[in-house]
């Protein structure tokens, strides 16, 4: 005959490892979808890395896909690239705020460049214009929100 206490125990112990069982594929299972998903954040990574660093490869304008529409990126400046290899409208921008005086707020080139300064909506688009010559190394955007050149 079997010792009930011993059974207990055995039944006892049975219950806890089918418990730590049951967490531990949980923990499995969240290990697997997290190494999945770095394995396609790795591959969405891989694919940026390799367009930027064809888009920066390249001494002019390069036509984009973006919401199925072409559109023309801006290179990133490099030295000795040409004001030339940007697309008409950011060489009229350039153009504008080398002219001021100064820095220059949004507004200004707007009104240089022939944009209804009056309306926001039609300010905003240049204002991002603007921001992306920055970004891109073109200008030089002061603390204040003014644009500047950068020689």
């Amino acid at each position: 005959m079997l010792d009930p206490e011993l059974l207990e125990r055995i039944t006892t112990r049975r219950a806890e490892l089918d418990e730590l069982e049951e967490q531990l594929a949980k923990q499995l299972a969240e290990v697997r979808a997290e190494r999945d998903e770095l394995a396609v954040a790795e591959r969405v990574l891989e694919r940026i890395t390799g367009q930027l660093a064809e888009e920066r490869a390249s001494t002019g304008p390069v036509p984009g896909q973006v919401a199925g529409r072409t559109v023309m990126l801006i290179p990133h400046r490099e030295p000795g690239m040409e004001e030339g290899a940007l697309p008409w409208d950011y060489q009229r921008i350039i153009a504008a705020v080398r002219q001021a005086a100064g820095p220059v707020m949004a507004r200004e080139v707007g009104e240089v460049v022939g944009v209804d300064v009056s309306v926001k909506s039609k300010l905003e688009p240049l204002r991002g214009k603007l921001v992306r010559l920055v970004d891109r190394g073109w200008l030089r955007k002061l603390p204040d929100g003014r644009f500047t050149t950068r020689l």
